[in-house]
Order: C-alpha cells, then sequence, then structure tokens
C-alpha cells in the first residue's frame, strides 16, 4: 500500500501536518510515540501558545490527543530508521518493515546531544542507527549499543542473540529505565561510563573510555531521533537542522519539513504552525502530480 503522506514525528509540527492533511482527504500514516512528544509531556506551564494559557505540557498533549481522536487519526508505533527517494515515491524503513508515500513530511525534532567523537565519521563504517537492521553483519562479533532510551534495551537483547560479545552503555542520567520491563539478558556487559570516542582506521575498531577502551566490530547508537543526514540520504542541512524554504520544501521534492528539526526557535506554535504550512504544500504537490499525470494520458 502507498500512502499519499507518511509524516515522520508526533510532536506539535507532525501532530497539524496530520490533522491539515486529513482534512483534505489525504490518505495519511503518522509515525510517533505513545506519549506523542516527549519534550512537551515535560513542560510544566506552557503561557505562549495562543488560546491555551498557563497549561501544562501534559494537559496541552491531552487537548492534541483528543483533536486526534476526533478526526480518527492514528498514530503508528514504530521508529523510522532510513527514509530513500525513489523518484516518484518515498520508502520509509523501520527495521524489516518497509512504508511507502508520494510524500513525506519530517517533523522528527532535534536530538540536542552532540554526536560523541568519530560518530559520524565511521557512519556505514561500523557505526549505525538500527540494530535491527544490520544486525546479520553482525554474526559472532563483539557489539556495542549506546543507549539513551529504552528502546535500546531491545536493540540490545536482539543483537545478543547473534553476537559474540555485547556491551551496553546507558546514556541517560539515572538507572530508572534499567528497572523497567524488557531488563538486559543477562550476558550483556554493561558498562556504566561515558564514551569518549569511537575509534577505527577504515572500520570501527573500539571505543574509548577515560580510562579504558573495548574491542568491538560495530556500535550502534540507539536515539530517539538520527541527524537529518542519516535519516535520509543526500538531504541539505544547515548545521543540525534540515534546509527548508518558506514552503516548508526541502532539498529533496516532495519531502517538507516542519518544526524543531527546521531550524530555531524551537516553539510549540511555530512548529504547529509549519506542520500546517508542510501539509498543504504537500497536499499540493500531490494535486499537480495528478494533473501532470492525467495531462500525459
Amino acid at each position: 500500500m502507498r500512502y499519499d503522506i507518511a509524516i515522520v514525528g508526533s510532536g506539535p509540527a507532525g501532530l497539524s501536518a496530520a490533522i491539515n492533511a486529513k482534512i483534505r482527504n489525504k490518505n495519511i500514516i503518522v509515525f510517533g510515540t505513545e506519549s506523542l512528544s516527549n519534550k512537551l509531556i515535560k513542560a510544566p506551564s506552557i503561557d505562549n501558545y495562543l488560546g491555551f494559557y498557563e497549561i501544562s505540557g501534559e494537559e496541552l498533549r491531552e487537548k492534541f490527543q483528543n483533536h486526534l481522536d476526533k478526526m480518527e487519526i492514528e498514530i503508528t508505533y514504530k521508529k523510522i530508521n532510513n527514509i530513500y527517494a525513489m523518484g516518484d515515491y518515498f520508502a520509509l524503513m523501520s527495521g524489516e518493515d518497509m512504508y511507502e508515500a508520494t510524500a513525506v513530511i519530517l517533523a522528527t525534532g532535534v536530538e540536542y546531544g552532540k554526536p560523541i567523537k568519530g560518530e559520524e565519521e565511521f557512519l556505514g563504517k561500523g557505526v549505525g542507527y538500527c540494530a535491527t537492521c544490520d544486525a546479520p553483519l553482525y554474526k559472532d562479533k563483539k557489539v556495542a549499543i549506546i543507549g539513551y532510551n529504552k528502546e535500546s534495551k531491545e536493540e540490545a537483547n536482539f543483537l545478543n542473540e547473534i553476537a559474540s560479545k555485547t556491551y551496553f552503555i546507558p546514556m541517560y542520567k539515572n538507572d530508572s529505565l534499567m528497572r523497567e520491563s524488557n531488563e538486559l539478558d543477562s550476558s550483556i556487559e554493561i558498562i556504566n561510563d561515558r564514551p569518549v570516542q569511537i575509534k577505527g582506521e577504515n572500520l570501527v575498531n573500539k571505543v574509548s573510555f577515560k580510562e579504558q577502551e573495548i574491542d568491538v566490530d560495530g556500535v550502534f547508537v540507539i536515539k530517539d531521533s538520527a541527524s537529518p543526514k542519516s535519516l535520509v540520504p543526500g538531504i541539505d542541512t544547515e548545521g543540525p537542522h534540515i534546509k527548508v524554504d518558506i514552503n516548508m520544501q526541502t532539498s529533496i521534492t516532495g519531502c517538507f519539513a516542519a518544526g524543531d528539526c527546521a531550524g530555531k526557535p524551537y516553539s510549540y506554535i511555530k512548529s504547529a504552525g509549519q506542520g500546517q504550512i508542510a501539509a498543504i504544500n504537500a497536499v499540493s504537490y500531490l494535486d499537480k502530480l495528478k494533473i501532470e499525470q492525467r495531462n500525459k494520458k
């Protein structure tokens, strides 16, 4: 099945895009999380969102959810690891699953942490962002999972079934995630230290810490959002942000971006507005394609 528009992200930008695309009768799929937006629900008070004063992030999230429910928009709880432009459509990869869409709206937010030294240099040369995608390459090899979220534990357990040795390096500030469900397999070695550098020659071969190094054949960095260039090969960026024009169009035809991933200021109301602009222009793009197809017949 090919969707008209795939929306990646369920914060204010992604949800606004979804609502506006649905109003215009487009067949959409929205990828996101059950919390909709981790940043939103952590806000104790929001005073600058038009129409809502002294509202908490959790309360605003509930209003977003109610709006989605009324419009019968569902969130697909899957992480998109790669998006490939295939000419007249996009292929969105989530582990072994693939989704197709004629247009894409990126509303992934921004990853605030800086990449580890060597992370970007060795991307595709031993560094990856999806263990389930690349696991077969590491059968009977040593791998390290640098985990920023609870999904990273699931990835570590998955890899541990085929790897000869699995290291897990938690990057969150406390150990609460370690006490949740999906515990790590007992044979996985946990390193409670911050990695300083991912090293190698042509390929990755070590992860270094302040006082030790471990030998590895591969490193997986599991974050809530990947860098734009690793998510969408060939897309133009400006620093950590996706480069867009006034219509929220990226450098790739049919691919739009909105919200924090499209640049500062980081604001809920700005994100919602850009989500609407991206959806309107994505719909316009689809309509133009239909006219072109009719004229060819």
